[in-house]
């Protein structure tokens, strides 16, 4: 092959994230830290934590509110905000890799996670989890308490929230696992950090999601702990990204009290940058590994989530669109409704 052939092609492969030589070196460093509890082998832990591997690098994991639609006992918030169907939801991600340790998060973000050696196919990921989400719900087809009928459409999910653990951008073809999920007939939702700004650009789920956890760079470095401090010029020029988009757009904010539950201005400064279609600020939730790196004062009321999104909402100019309490989470649209305007069409 030609020298500049092979260099045009390692540009595209770094470029979409196929070979991640940083990944790795990180991956190494991490492999040398000392963890502050006892925890298994990573395939083990994942294992107890109830999530199923699909292929060599994804997985899929249920939640409490697939459980709860089962057994009849309601949705969750994305239910009554966009529609989505708890039990009908598919929860999964194409990769467990994240270059963040987020305080809040509720997965072990202190055990290092092995990078693959290579990336499993879209069509494999897409096959293998929905298989994965079938094996996981077997037990309702048979429970006194589960409805027949909300297990039989379990087993035809049609959302994909592709948001479980890790950074999703960090696999290289989630253009075409996007795609792959919608020719199957699913709706995609799709949560990211938004430190991969390339990734960002080339991605049109049903509904894009950014996390944007920190109104400035100092509290960033606190709560998320980004493996690099240039993470956050990434994420800003994420939001300038956002704005663009064809997708429905979301920004989400994680209130933690005591670390990032302040300067409301300062993240509505942020927020316009990306103009989404909708603001959710949620509560920290003081479940999981979480439990290991703050206390459950940490974690605010839905009357202190509900007063923050007020001064927010005045200084963007947005207004409450609809709120959860058993969630602690409240909805911010730019005219207080839960449906956007239409949008273009996207050309391609």
């Amino acid at each position: 092959m030609p020298l500049e052939e092979k260099k045009k092609e390692k540009e595209e492969k770094e470029d979409s994230g196929e070979s991640l030589p940083e990944i790795r070196e990180e991956n190494r460093n991490e492999e040398q830290t000392s963890l502050p509890f006892d925890i298994p082998d990573f395939a083990t832990l994942l294992k107890k934590q109830g999530y199923a591997l699909a292929g060599c690098h994804s997985a899929v994991k249920t939640c409490l509110w697939l459980r709860k639609a089962m057994n009849d006992e309601g949705f969750c918030y994305k239910s009554k905000f966009y529609g989505v169907r708890s039990h009908r939801c598919l929860q999964m991600t194409p990769t467990l890799l994240c270059n963040q340790r987020c305080l809040f998060c509720w997965r072990p973000t202190e055990v290092p996670v092995p990078a693959p050696g290579e990336w499993d196919s879209p069509e494999k990921i897409v096959e293998e989890s929905i298989a994965c989400q079938r094996k996981l719900i077997t037990g309702f087809g048979g429970s006194p308490n589960a409805l027949r009928e909300r297990w039989l459409e379990g087993n035809e999910p049609n959302n994909v929230a592709i948001s479980l653990s890790g950074e999703p951008t960090f696999y290289p073809y989630l253009p075409e696992l996007i795609a792959e999920y919608e020719k199957r007939g699913f709706t995609t939702f799709l949560v990211t950090n938004g430190t991969v700004p390339s990734m960002f650009a080339k991605v049109n789920p049903s509904q894009l999601y950014m996390s944007l956890d920190a109104p400035d760079i100092e509290t960033y470095l606190r709560v998320c702990q980004p493996k690099s401090p240039a993470l956050w010029d990434r994420i800003n020029e994420s939001l300038d990204i956002m704005k663009e988009k064809y997708s429905r757009t979301v920004i989400r904010t994680t209130l933690v009290k005591g670390e990032n539950m302040f300067n409301p201005e300062g993240y509505a400064k942020l927020i316009k940058k990306a103009s989404p279609d909708f603001v959710e600020i949620k509560a920290y939730m003081h479940l999981g590994f979480s439990r290991l790196r703050l206390d459950r004062s940490a974690m605010p009321t839905h009357a202190e989530v509900m007063e923050f999104s007020k001064e927010l909402a005045k200084h963007l100019g947005y207004e409450i669109a609809d709120e959860s309490e058993i969630s602690r989470v409240v909805l911010l649209s730019k005219d207080g409704k839960k449906s956007p305007v239409k949008k273009i069409p996207c050309p391609d």
